[in-house]
């Protein structure tokens, strides 16, 4: 296929780009490095140094033979879409092109506002630019398990059958972001359905949990092409955190009660849902909305599956639940659906004790490099606010 990957400097964009590639197909990648500059306006850069897109491009051509063609560009520009997308013409489109953290989005006014312009606009132009160029092309857009909260029943997937005085009608389930970026996560969705009713487009939502690792099968190529894997409060996911400040000998920083659940997935994994999503297109007109995780735990179980593992490698991994700087449920009910991309064949790859020794022993080659003052969370909720 001719795929387009928004995004594709990310710590998911990347190995996606490669993979697509790997896999032979035409594959255009853009990006305009905001994450990257927005990790250096606030002290969060990744704990090993990657080179820009179109250098990683490049070397992994050298390595593979396989091109990957790289426009670097801003998704919110709807000219440069316009252009992307007459280019290449793309029957899929797999687009990560948002700012990704819930800290950042919480950081002030206007954290907040770029934030909520980036990714709508982002989503906004990519609609249009299909609707001009690809009408029939599949959009396969990264959604978050954050969009639903922590409701006190099951979450399904995506959709809500409801009965009300004697009628019936299908919904999308309903959505209680925790930050001003899972709700920017709620509006994309909110805005596809719109699209997807009126112009019948072919949608795919993935509803992805927390994800964790360095490792895929691209990236033992060469160090070179490993993703952006960030460790800080900001930037970092709890599991990326833990595994830093396991190795550093910092002590876990269990975020109050520790009792959060959250569904959690490697990263081989998101490779293995988007390859899926994408080999079985929804018809048009249809928004699919699949969840993505293997399995879940609460932070307290993580970190002592990390504290566990580090042990044996002879770390002195303690753990320390500290003041949440969130405003989140602690203890909570929490069962999640997840069983459609399992239907159409993920193979999990679960979060055993050789798996976490495995990403320590990767993550302890660069523990020279591991900023001890990027750990402790420096945004919080619950500060007062203004413009």
């Amino acid at each position: 296929m001719r795929v387009v990957v928004l995004g594709g400097d990310g710590y998911l964009g990347w190995p996606t780009v490669m993979r697509f590639a790997m896999r032979g197909h035409e594959v255009w990648t853009a990006d305009n490095y905001l994450r990257r500059q927005m990790a250096l306006e606030t002290c969060s850069e990744a704990l090993v140094p990657t080179p820009n897109l179109t250098e990683r491009a490049a070397i992994y051509h050298d390595l593979t033979g396989n091109r990957i063609h790289v426009a670097i560009g801003n998704c919110t520009d709807p000219t440069f879409m316009s252009r992307l997308f007459a280019e290449s013409r793309p029957e899929l489109v797999i687009h990560y092109a948002e700012q990704p953290s819930a800290p950042y989005s919480m950081m002030g006014y206007d954290a907040a506002r770029r934030t909520l312009r980036n990714n709508l606009e982002a989503t906004f132009n990519t609609i249009w630019a299909c609707l001009e160029h690809v009408p029939d092309c599949h959009i396969v857009k990264l959604g978050t398990m954050g969009e639903y909260g922590t409701p006190e029943i099951d979450i399904e997937e995506g959709w809500l059958d409801i009965e009300h005085k004697g009628r019936k009608d299908k919904f999308l389930f309903p959505r209680a972001a925790g930050s001003l970026y899972h709700t920017t996560k709620v509006l994309d969705t909110d805005l596809l359905w719109f699209y997807v009713r009126l112009y019948r487009m072919r949608v795919t939502d993935l509803m992805q949990g927390p994800v964790y690792g360095l490792a895929t099968v691209e990236t033992r190529l060469d160090e070179r092409l490993l993703p952006n894997f960030h460790y800080d409060d900001i930037f970092g996911t709890v599991v990326n955190r833990f595994l830093v400040q396991a190795v550093a000998g910092v002590p876990l920083t269990v975020y109050g009660g520790g009792g959060q659940t959250r569904g959690y997935l490697n990263l081989e994994d998101t490779l293995q849902c988007i390859e899926l999503a994408a080999a079985t297109p929804p018809a048009p007109g249809e928004l699919r909305i699949m969840n993505q995780f293997t399995e879940t735990f609460t932070v307290n179980e993580l970190a002592a599956r990390v504290a566990k593992a580090g042990r044996v490698l002879g770390l002195d991994v303690s753990i320390c639940p500290i003041t949440n700087p969130r405003r989140e449920k602690e203890q909570h009910y929490y069962n999640p659906a997840h069983s459609s991309l399992l239907q159409l064949g993920l193979e999990p790859h679960y979060m055993s004790h050789e798996v976490l020794i495995e990403m320590l022993e990767m993550v302890r080659k660069h523990a020279t490099r591991i900023d001890n003052t990027r750990i402790l969370p420096r945004i919080s909720w619950n500060s007062s606010v203004g413009p």
